[in-house]
């Protein structure tokens, strides 16, 4: 018996049975519900059963459903691979490329990508600045063609290389009274209130870390899910913080925020570039790999 699905068809249920949604199927490829609805009921008609059931107010694969799903995804993976021949066929005049970073690398990453676009003039980019459990998200589903970001994530398989170091170090206000003392010993923090990233981000987990391995104890003071957010709340004498020192070059330049000299710092973590293992990157996604691995370095600017 021939299965005569099409690829629409594999597509839109690619997209609903990955968020368990039609409504959020639908959003993503730019359809209506019902237009939704009438693919994947088309799909059900050629598989000759059900692939979605609903539970309550939930929506479940069924048994074929997730056969179909596993299917769907390699069918997938093999037309963006074709895609990436077919591009490297036409050269890297008229390439596309697809970067997500963590938030914490976006400052010097523009950069980095406007020096490329310059070199590379007719290169499409399209560049995503999102959460650590956005970007082990897209790497599962293998969208960008690279990714940017701290510690790889676990859990995926990908190949990763690091390019650079990535340090953290503790921050305070200029007119703090330990900003003026040296060799801090870590003890002296352990009552401080600290304003740091949401749980699951991988700057927090490096701090609570090694907080943990130096035996002292580390206090969340407030939450926040960018790092622009905890510079100001540092500025404004909410906490101390934690961040990257590639994300304080403006605020170190106007002396709106003093890096503190701690013992045993700065926690030492790198800049990762990834990509899905066993990904064929087209000519321009390998051509910016090597510039990353190359020249990330110059993009870095501190006083």
């Amino acid at each position: 018996m021939a299965l005569n699905m099409t690829f629409r068809q594999l597509k839109v249920f690619e997209s609903a049975a990955r968020h368990l949604s039609y409504t959020r199927a639908a959003e993503e490829l730019h359809l209506s519900q019902p237009g939704v609805s009438m693919q994947i009921k088309q799909l059900e008609e050629v598989v000759g059963l059900p692939l979605f059931e609903q539970i309550g107010k939930k929506m479940h694969l069924t048994s074929a459903g997730r056969e179909i799903y596993a299917y769907s995804k390699s069918i997938g993976h093999l037309l963006d691979e074709a895609e990436v021949v077919l591009g490297e066929l036409k050269g890297l005049q008229s390439g596309r490329l697809s970067i997500s970073v963590a938030t914490t690398a976006g400052h010097f990453v523009t950069r980095l990508l406007a020096a490329f676009s310059q070199r590379y003039e007719g290169v499409t980019i399209s560049l995503d600045i999102t959460n650590r459990a956005s970007l082990r998200e897209q790497l599962e589903a293998n969208r960008p063609d690279l990714v940017i970001m701290g510690q790889p994530p676990e859990g995926v398989e990908v190949d990763a290389e690091a390019f650079m170091e990535n340090p953290l170090v503790m921050i305070a206000p200029s007119n703090h009274p330990l900003a003026s003392e040296k060799q801090l010993e870590l003890s002296r923090f352990e009552d401080e209130q600290f304003v740091v990233r949401e749980k699951g981000s991988g700057t927090r987990s490096a701090i609570e870390r090694f907080f943990s391995e130096h035996q002292v104890s580390f206090h969340t003071g407030i939450e926040m899910s960018s790092n622009e957010a905890i510079k100001q709340a540092v500025e404004a004498g909410l906490g101390l913080g934690i961040v990257s020192i590639h994300t304080l070059e403006l605020e170190l330049q106007t002396r709106r925020l003093q890096v503190l000299d701690v013992k045993d710092f700065p926690i030492q973590r790198h800049w990762y570039i990834i990509q899905r293992k066993g990904k064929r990157l087209s000519p321009t996604a390998e051509a910016f790999k090597t510039f990353v691995l190359e020249q990330a370095k110059e993009f870095i600017r501190l006083p």
